[in-house]
């Protein structure tokens, strides 16, 4: 295994909005160095956040002209992701590590410890690419289209993936949804939730059970931190800098 034991900084933020989450994102991959520990962060979202891809314009959508103030870019790609449902999970790891591995088998790897996640829950899972009914294809929004190594729970995909590579590092995101959206009807934009298939799971348990899913899939020991000094300026910084849109559009 190729993070068999190693150690991982741990960082489980509080709640926030579609900017904070994603200003801390870009903050730890930003201040990554070569020696760090990696890191796994898990948090979640101020209800009816959504996010974007990097590639993505806001003004494209004329339903989000109205919520710039809950819209976000990822510093991935990808299309709309709607969130407050989900936990989400950022990982960051030295480029090194996964070396000997493509980009396509670097997902089938890391997403291992998400397929065992599931499976503890008693949950028929696979990656899309693995099921002969799924034709993968692109969508605007996420949880409508299908990459190969997207997640089926019982043939249907729950969450999604997305990577970015600097030189220094391998950045990984990705969404977990808990609770069904608030609408009565089925809406594919959201994709399905567990809560949506028999299972209920508030956050802090099933923060704790993604813990012990990464920690026992890769065989590794987790170091629980807060963000540093300058993390947290930094993410600041891209507050103020960035990620405000009162002013502009996302473009």
């Amino acid at each position: 295994m190729l993070f068999d034991k190693k150690t991982f900084r741990l960082i489980v933020s509080n709640q926030g909005s579609s900017k904070e989450n994603m200003a801390t994102d870009e903050s730890l991959l930003k201040n990554y160095e070569n020696n760090d520990l990696p890191i796994l962060r898990l948090y979640t979202w101020d209800n009816d956040s959504l996010t974007i891809g990097i590639s993505q314009n806001i003004e494209s959508y004329d339903f989000l002209e109205n919520q710039k103030e809950k819209v976000a870019k990822r510093i991935t790609g990808g299309g709309i992701l709607f969130h407050g449902h989900d936990i989400s999970y950022s990982l960051i790891i030295p480029t090194d590590i996964l070396s000997t591995l493509s980009i396509k088998k670097s997902y089938e790897y890391i997403c291992q410890f998400l397929l065992n996640f599931y499976k503890n829950l008693g949950l028929n899972v696979c990656y899309a690419k693995d099921n002969e009914k799924i034709q993968l294809s692109k969508s605007e929004f996420c949880q409508v289209g299908f990459e190969a190594y997207d997640i089926l729970v019982n043939g249907k995909k729950i969450g999604g993936n997305a990577q970015r590579r600097t030189k220094k590092a391998i950045f990984q995101h990705g969404s977990i949804p808990l609770v069904a959206t608030k609408s009565n009807n089925f809406d594919e934009r959201y994709g399905i939730s567990l809560e949506d298939i028999g299972i209920k799971l508030d956050s802090k348990d099933a923060i704790n059970q993604i813990i012990e899913a990464f920690r026992t899939t890769f065989n590794v020991m987790l170091k629980e931190e807060k963000l540093k000094n300058k993390e947290i300026d930094l993410k600041n910084n891209l507050l103020k800098e960035k990620y405000d849109y009162s002013n502009e559009s996302i473009k």
